[in-house]
């Protein structure tokens, strides 16, 4: 028979096996987990000077302080991010987008990271029109917004609700930083512009006595018909108090603008995305009070189910105290901890016991076997010549046994046992037998 291994070699294959279930563990761990943060992202944002190019830039700095490069896209305003982030070619992974623009249905790979600031919509004239119908714009140039924007979007709405369309005026497709500038030089008679009041662009209008900043009187009919729409108030004065600019309070109509990411999106990069929008947006504002953005509204989109957990708990807790890649590496050690804790700790706790039961199980075997030589001895169905060769036998394989030394006296016992049943086969024993009794 082939030499069995030692007590040393067996805790090596024990504990070999052992090592290949932490493995196993790992893997699938690793797989569970996914892959870590990319250290690159990539966010469509608006054209130069709107509020997404301005408050991509914030968002940019934030997230390079924890390692990760936000790469800014410029585009034609919401159409083209949701088109860019609806694309799975697309290398966009995080967007903004105002209301009304899309829907579960036409977006099903996208989430909400929730609102972040209102988006007024102001209509600029040249020349005091008062609260009179926009029919005295008949004939004349009106800036909407370029192709792509959310804001030619909405502008396209409301002025057709007042019968305004491309029959009636010649809607030019200006953004917000040229209708600015064309409305301030006489180029044009009216500009809609969809943009936040934190914005230089919109302090220059409303500052301008050339400019007249149009109020909607029938706000809550719009409302009414647009429910993602809301109304805010430009209070009088505000741009200028010396001045009076603007000469009455505004009412305007105000959709709310959110953070779009894919479905796809790292978590962590999500939860940093989160902290940057608490750290540029909670402060507050003209229309908003301290706190209220980012808010935990779905809008258009369903909010993510990070974001969810972020507005309830705040962010991961190891985020909150750690550098963000220490962070990630700190909870994937901990989500890898646990179940390696789950299987080396009974395995290192019970492991002797494990082998030693091993032992005694070969051990019991070789006793099973000499109490079978000695019951077909007893029934005389085992001839004398072939019961010695089976103890010779039986011998040789516990000499050949390597046993710790708690086990010695085992196989003391067990090698005393067959020479007794030798001797009861033999009424002169060999010497060697009675020699082995004796040592016993």
């Amino acid at each position: 028979m082939p030499a069995r291994p030692s007590f040393g070699r067996r805790l090596i294959w024990l504990y070999g096996l052992a090592a290949l279930a932490v493995i196993a563990i790992i893997a699938a761990t690793l797989w569970w987990l996914g892959p870590l943060p990319p250290r690159v992202v990539v966010m469509s944002t608006g054209t130069p000077g709107s509020d997404y190019d301005l408050v991509g830039q914030q968002y940019k700095a934030i997230l390079k302080r924890s390692g990760i490069d936000l790469q800014l896209r410029p585009s034609a305003g919401a159409v083209e991010n949701l088109a860019r982030l609806n694309d799975e070619h697309s290398s966009v992974s995080v967007g903004f987008a105002e209301g009304g623009l899309t829907n579960k249905a036409q977006s099903p790979g996208l989430d909400s990271l929730g609102t972040v600031f209102y988006q007024p919509f102001w209509l600029f004239t040249r020349g005091d029109y008062g609260n009179s119908r926009l029919q005295v714009l008949r004939g004349k140039k009106i800036s909407i917004g370029p192709v792509g924007s959310g804001g030619r979007v909405l502008a396209e709405r409301l002025l057709a609700l007042n019968g305004v369309d491309q029959s009636f005026a010649q809607l030019l497709p200006l953004s917000a930083a040229q209708a600015s500038d064309a409305l301030l030089r006489g180029d044009i008679d009216a500009a809609a512009i969809l943009i936040s009041w934190d914005t230089e662009i919109i302090h220059r209008l409303v500052a301008s006595p050339d400019i007249t900043t149009v109020t909607f009187p029938r706000v809550d009919a719009y409302r009414a018909l647009f429910p993602y729409l809301s109304k805010v108030t430009v209070p009088m004065g505000v741009a200028d108090l010396a001045n009076n600019r603007p000469p009455n309070d505004v009412t305007l109509l105000a959709p709310k603008a959110s953070l779009i990411v894919r479905r796809d999106l790292h978590p962590a990069i999500q939860y940093l995305l989160l902290e940057a929008a608490q750290d540029i947006h909670a402060a507050p504002g003209i229309f908003n009070r301290a706190g209220e953005f980012p808010g935990a509204e779905p809008g258009d989109l369903p909010l993510s189910k990070h974001a969810h957990q972020f507005f309830v708990s705040g962010p991961p807790f190891l985020q909150r105290y750690l550098p963000f890649w220490l962070a990630i590496l700190a909870t994937n050690l901990l989500v890898l901890l646990i179940p390696m804790l789950g299987l080396l700790y009974p395995l290192v706790r019970f492991s002797p016991q494990i082998y030693s039961g091993i032992i005694r199980y070969r051990i019991f075997a070789l006793y099973s076997e000499l109490r079978s030589i000695e019951s077909e001895l007893e029934q005389r169905t085992l001839p004398t010549v072939e019961a010695f060769a089976r103890l010779e036998r039986l011998e040789r394989r516990a000499d050949r046994m390597r046993l710790p030394i708690s086990f010695a006296s085992a196989m003391y016992e067990l090698r005393r046992n067959v020479n007794l049943v030798r001797a009861r086969m033999s009424p002169n024993p060999r010497p060697s037998d009675a020699q082995g009794a004796g040592s016993t």
